[in-house]
């Protein structure tokens, strides 16, 4: 009888260290994969031209987000918020491919945002750009 409670007792302590270590594990994984809170960030951003090269993207935090400027191979400026609409993880830049790639679940992006494939299910949401004097004005 006493060595069941102790085994009981055992047990409980081992299945919580286990729990403990995996939200430990957990936690900074999702914290990296999960956009920013708050209302942080700049109402309008000023980039300057000269910044980007074509076919590279900028990301940066727009009005408590992350967001993306994308200077496209034919010269085409894009701003785009860098949230995937499937589950709110932050899209990445294959340069290579020239579109962004959700790295939770596989959602693919055009330039423009559009879904290429993946779960996503809508387009990534377009931010306002104007160029003057050789500065990129986002907002």
């Amino acid at each position: 009888m006493e060595n069941e409670g102790r085994r009981k007792f055992l047990g409980v302590c081992v299945a919580g260290a286990t729990a403990a270590a995996a939200v430990a594990a957990g936690y900074p994984v999702f914290r990296y994969l999960a956009p920013r809170s708050g209302q942080g960030g700049a109402a309008k951003l000023v980039i300057p031209v000269g910044e980007l090269k074509e076919g590279d993207a900028k990301f940066f935090e727009f009005a408590g987000s992350s967001a993306v400027l994308i200077k496209t191979k034919s010269g085409e400026l894009v701003a785009l918020s860098a949230v995937c609409t499937h589950l709110g993880c932050i899209v990445q830049w294959v340069k290579e491919k020239q579109q962004f790639l959700c790295p939770c679940h596989g959602g693919q992006f055009s330039t423009d945002g559009t879904v290429l494939g993946g779960p996503p299910p809508r387009p990534l949401a377009k931010i306002p750009l104007t160029v003057t004097e050789g500065n990129i004005t986002i907002g």
